[in-house]
């Protein structure tokens, strides 16, 4: 894919610059511009305890979190998940989805809603076999938590994109939707700025990331390194009105990922800003 080569010079130097010289002293709030939140992927600290994992996304400036049940345990007691919360709101945190869970079985269906009450999100992120979408169904209205399923780019058999999420929830509760995963999305074959403008009304979730190749051989890498293009992705954003929560995830590196997340980071605002003509 072509790009401006000073588009990417200014991108990366100011995005890099912008992310290592935050401090917690700027950490209160969104920009007041966006439709939609800034988040990040508790997989992406799968490596690293609860406290590390608070402490990196602190440094990252980031102020939503996908939980991940490695450090908020199936198990945990209210009085753990209420320490949790107030860890994360320590630190300008809130927690506000859990996931990614691949669900096979009823059983496990039943367990991540009652996981997502007892954290008290709206919002799980999960991969379910496809006789299993009348369950979830059933769920989604009992509890009256939203569920998003994520794309895949054909790793697995389910959900290669959101077109095929979509033909298969068009006619469930509209509080079922897709998880739009851009860098899979691009995998599978699709142009994720175009996906999120024809199923706009059906994106619950997005998550953050480039990879290096538009087919399945294609790896997650830094955000402005891979083959998407982030301009046209982020002018989508705001010309649909996304309002949900976009996430940043990096797999290339799960033992030392602060550095890619925060260039991943850097480059994303670095765009708005260009964007927006804010420099």
């Amino acid at each position: 894919m072509k790009r401006s080569v000073l588009f990417l010079i200014l991108a990366c130097l100011v995005g890099q610059n912008r992310v290592y010289s935050q401090t917690l002293e700027n950490t209160v709030s969104q920009r007041e511009e966006r439709p939609y939140k800034i988040g990040i992927l508790g997989s992406n600290f799968i490596k690293f305890n609860t406290d590390e994992m608070i402490d990196m996304v602190s440094r990252l400036n980031i102020h939503y979190l996908s939980v991940k049940e490695k450090h908020l345990p199936f198990e945990s007691t209210n009085e753990q998940i209420v320490e949790f919360h107030q860890k994360l709101a320590g630190n300008g945190i809130i927690a506000n989805s859990v996931g990614l869970f691949y669900l096979n079985k009823q059983e496990e269906i039943d367990r991540v809603f009652d996981y997502a009450k007892r954290v008290g999100v709206d919002l799980i992120v999960g991969v379910p076999q496809y006789e299993l979408l009348p369950y979830v169904e059933q769920k989604v209205r009992e509890y009256n938590i939203k569920f998003a399923i994520h794309v895949h780019g054909g790793d697995v058999p389910m959900f290669p994109n959101a077109v095929d999420v979509i033909a298969h929830i068009k006619d469930l509760d509209t509080r079922i939707g897709v998880c739009l995963d851009m860098g899979h999305e691009m995998r599978g074959g699709s142009n994720p700025a175009e996906s999120l403008r024809k199923y706009k009304e059906r994106i619950l979730d997005i998550q953050l990331k480039d990879v290096t190749a538009a087919d399945k051989t294609g790896r997650s890498c830094v955000i402005g390194q891979g083959v998407l293009h982030i301009p046209d992705f982020v002018k989508m954003l705001t010309e649909v009105g996304y309002a949900g929560t976009c996430s940043f995830e990096l797999e290339e590196n799960r033992k030392d990922p602060l550095p890619g997340l925060a260039e991943s980071k850097g480059y994303f605002e670095a765009v708005e800003d260009m964007l927006t003509h804010k420099f």
